[in-house]
C-alpha cells in the first residue's frame, strides 16, 4: 500500500522528477520535535497513510500546534480522533475543520476522492453502536475509501441484515460493530467472501462487562476470515479496512 513512495519512483521513471528531487523527498527529516510531541513526517511515505492526531488527553493548544507542524511539512489533510466538542470549538477557531460530534472526529482538509479497489461496508448491530461506527467510517473515508453504512441490522431482527445481502456480497472489506453478545460479526462472517473486521462495543447491560462479552464472542467466532480489534476501537477498524482495500499484488 506504500503508494507515496511508489508515486515518487514512478515520477522518476517517467522523467517527471529528477533523482535529486526524489532523494530530497525521501531523506526529509523523519519527524518534527515540538517539545510535547514528535510529529511523524514519514508515516505516509512508509505506510501510505499520514499520521493521525489522537485528541483525547491533549489540550486544544497542543492539537493546534501539531496541526500547524503538519501543515508546514505539507500534510494538508488530517484526521483528529476522540476530540470533545469543547476542544473542537477552540481548534476550529484556529484551523478550518469539519467536526463530527457523534464520532468525536475532526477532519481538516476535506475528504479525498476514493481510490480503493472496492467498497468498505460498515455495519452495526444497533443504533447505540453508531458512534463507534462513524469513527470507523470516517477513518476509512479519509484514507480514500468508498464506504457503505448499514446501521441497526443486528441479529435481534436478522431480516434487516438479509435485506442488504447485495451490499454484503459485493464488499471488499466489512467492519462489523456490535455490543451485547457481539453476534453480528459471526453472522456476517458466514455470509461474506471478504475479510470481516469485528469491533466489540461497550454497549450492553451489566453482564456485557463494558464490551468484554462481545470481545470474547468475536474472538471465538466460528466464522472464518473474522479478525477482531479492541473494544470501541472504530479508528483501528477503519484504518485496517482502508489498508486492505488498497492492497496490491506484490510481484
Amino acid at each position: 500500500m506504500n503508494s507515496e513512495a511508489k508515486k515518487i519512483l514512478e515520477a522518476v521513471r517517467a522523467g517527471e522528477m529528477s533523482v535529486d528531487q526524489a532523494l530530497l523527498q525521501l531523506k526529509t527529516e523523519p519527524f518534527a520535535d515540538i517539545g510535547y510531541a514528535k510529529v511523524d513526517l514519514h508515516r505516509k511515505l512508509r505506510q501510505g497513510a499520514p499520521e493521525v492526531i489522537y485528541g483525547a488527553g491533549k489540550t486544544p493548544e497542543q492539537i493546534v500546534g501539531i496541526l500547524r507542524t503538519m501543515a508546514e511539512h505539507g500534510q494538508e489533510r488530517v484526521l483528529i480522533t476522540r476530540m470533545g466538542p469543547e476542544a473542537a470549538q477552540i481548534v476550529g477557531r484556529e484551523q478550518p475543520m469539519e467536526y463530527h460530534p457523534l464520532a468525536r472526529v475532526g477532519i481538516v482538509g476535506g475528504m479525498p476522492v476514493p481510490d480503493g479497489i472496492g467498497t468498505v461496508v460498515v455495519a452495526t448491530g444497533g443504533t447505540s453502536d453508531i458512534p463507534v461506527a462513524e469513527e470507523a467510517a470516517l477513518t476509512a473515508e479519509i484514507m480514500g475509501n468508498a464506504v457503505t453504512r448499514l446501521y441497526d441490522v443486528g441479529v435481534a431482527g436478522l431480516h434487516r441484515l438479509l435485506a442488504h445481502k447485495e451490499d454484503i456480497m459485493s464488499a471488499s472489506v466489512i467492519v462489523a460493530i456490535a455490543g451485547m453478545e457481539g453476534a453480528l460479526a459471526s453472522v456476517i462472517g458466514g455470509l461474506a467472501d471478504c475479510p470481516v473486521i469485528a469491533v466489540p462495543t461497550s454497549v450492553g447491560y451489566g453482564a456485557s462487562f463494558q464490551g468484554l462479552s462481545a470481545l470474547l464472542s468475536m474472538l471465538n467466532s466460528c466464522a472464518s476470515g473474522v479478525s477482531v480489534v479492541n473494544i470501541d476501537n472504530g479508528f483501528g477498524a477503519g484504518y485496517l479496512a482502508g489498508m486492505i482495500n488498497h492492497m496490491e499484488a506484490k510481484k
